[in-house]
This record gives structure tokens, sequence and C-alpha cells, in this order.
């Protein structure tokens, strides 16, 4: 028997680290280089089919594109509420500001301190240009207890799908448990 999901997760990051890139990969498999800022908040939706055996699952993730310039921050605690998940992207080829991953972080668990985190490095395929290491970043997940970190490039599609099958994944087990 297949079972239906509907999880609401949240895609943050500062301005220009590639949100609506990452999204519009997964979604529609496509990349723009010419992507335009999301003024305040975006939503996508897309659906999942879990094989696992003796019964699949179906999950609609409701994805939601947090604008990530300050000037819109403001607006986001109204449209967190009920969050499953969240995605947190830094730009692999700009060194992250702690007090703006601190800030988003509490952010996204404002409602609930325990919300699953996958911290996302993007822009993976510009390797010349990479800003700090793997080691940093594996630092950075564990100071704020993220369930994981995976490196990206929507330009060339490298690892989005496993991003959120990873997230797919963690909400399966905390349904479960």
């Amino acid at each position: 028997m297949t079972k239906n999901y509907i999880y609401k997760v949240l895609i943050s990051g500062d301005a220009s680290v590639g949100k609506t890139s990452l999204l519009r990969r997964y979604v529609d498999d496509m990349f723009d280089e010419s992507s335009i800022m999301t003024v305040g908040v975006d939503f996508f939706l897309k659906k999942v089919n879990f094989d696992s055996g003796k019964s699949g699952k179906n999950f609609l993730l409701q994805l939601w594109d947090l604008g990530g310039q300050e000037r819109f921050r403001h607006l986001i605690p109204t449209y967190i509420r009920g969050a499953r998940g969240a995605l947190l992207l830094i730009d692999l080829t700009r060194m992250p500001e702690k007090n703006s991953l601190s800030e988003w972080v509490n952010i996204l668990r404002l409602y609930d301190i325990n919300l699953p985190i996958i911290l996302v490095g993007t822009k993976n395929d510009l390797e010349d240009l990479i800003a700090f290491n793997d080691k940093y970043a594996v630092k950075i997940k564990k100071r704020f207890n993220m369930i994981d970190y995976i490196k990206t490039s929507a330009k060339t599609g490298y690892n989005i799908k496993e991003v959120f099958n990873r997230m797919a994944k963690e909400l399966i087990e905390k349904e479960i448990n």
C-alpha cells in the first residue's frame, strides 16, 4: 500500500547563494544563468516517489524559497511555521559570515528547535574559485547541529537530487519514529 506525505521544506541562505537556481534544477531540471533575485518568498512543488519494496511512499514537497536579502528577513517568520525541514545554502566561492549563519539557523528553528537542516554548498562547478575546504563546512554543520553537508552545482546538476533525497529520508525516519 502506498502512503502519501506532504512536507514543507525551507530553502534559505544569503542573497545570491543559488537558492532559486538549485530549486529550478531540482523541480524543472533546468539552469538559467540570468536568474533574478527572489523578492520575499517564492514557492515550488515537487512530487517524489520512494519505492521501498512492498510499500511505496509518495511525497509532495512544498519548497519555500526564502529571499536572502536582509531587507526581506522580517517577512520570513510568517512563512516558516509548519516547516518539517530546511536547507541552508552557502556559496562555496565566498567565505560564509558566522553571524549570518547563526541568524539563518535561528530563523529556521524559530518554531522547531530540532528542525532538520542540511548545509548545502553551492557552485561546486567553480572549482578554481572555491574559498574554503570541506573541513570548514563540516565544522559549520557540527556547530549548528545540522544533519548533513552536501556540495552541489545547479549548473551541472551535481548532487541536486541527493540533497532532496537525503532530506526526504530524514523526514521519513522522523515520521516512523
